[in-house]
């Protein structure tokens, strides 16, 4: 899938526009069970990343990755830094030395952030979190990929799985966070973090297939 600098850098810039325009709707989403929180924080971390990423270490994807996790978990506030600044140290000590991504290192660096979520927030499946987004969305890339579909009906069927998994949350009661100690009440309303993942998704699949026009 990704098989160039420039697409690693139109991915990770995707994700960075994609925080940043969506802080107050990731915050809404958030405050309805959460401390509201989420948007802000989010944005904070990849405006400074935004703002230091022609600096970044280019030798190799692991080392960029790595380097986007540590700006990210210095920046972000709450539970979500080191969250998500784990899922791209996990990501970049995955991809290693590579210069180049095929579609199997793509899943294996997913798989990995995955891992990385699930050991430093403590939380699985099912207990509405961005793994009930992310963890589906990474079995479509591997199912699609697995099928001989070409990149874009991958980043497609990604972006529904996304969404579609985003979407489900609504029916989960909260087991980690803030959000948790509303108990029964967090369910009825979608989670924050597992949208977000969605969105993401959804900005990269458009920025992939729009890419030959760039």
């Amino acid at each position: 899938m990704t098989d160039s600098w420039s697409d690693v850098d139109l991915v990770m810039t995707t994700i960075i526009d994609t925080c940043l325009a969506n802080e107050k709707y990731f915050g809404d989403l958030d405050s309805v069970v959460g401390d509201g929180d989420f948007g802000y924080s989010l944005a904070r971390g990849f405006e400074k990343l935004k703002d230091q990423y022609g600096e970044l270490d280019r030798t190799d994807i692991g080392t960029f990755l790595k380097k986007v996790g540590m700006l990210v978990t210095s920046r972000i506030g709450g539970t979500s830094g080191p969250i998500w600044g784990t899922a791209f140290l996990r990501a970049g000590m995955t991809a290693g030395t590579a210069t180049s991504l095929d579609g199997a290192t793509v899943v294996a660096i997913l798989r990995a952030a995955i891992e990385g979520i699930k050991t430093r927030g403590g939380a699985d499946l099912g207990e509405k979190t961005l793994l009930d987004a992310l963890v589906p969305m990474t079995d479509a890339i591997e199912e699609a990929l697995e099928a001989g579909l070409d990149s874009d009906e991958v980043v497609d069927r990604a972006a529904a799985a996304a969404r579609s998994a985003a979407d489900a949350t609504v029916g989960m009661v909260a087991m980690r966070g803030r959000a948790a100690y509303t108990g029964e009440r967090s369910r009825g309303s979608v989670d924050a973090g597992a949208v977000a993942v969605a969105v993401l998704m959804e900005q990269i699949a458009q920025s992939w297939k729009g890419r030959g026009s760039r």
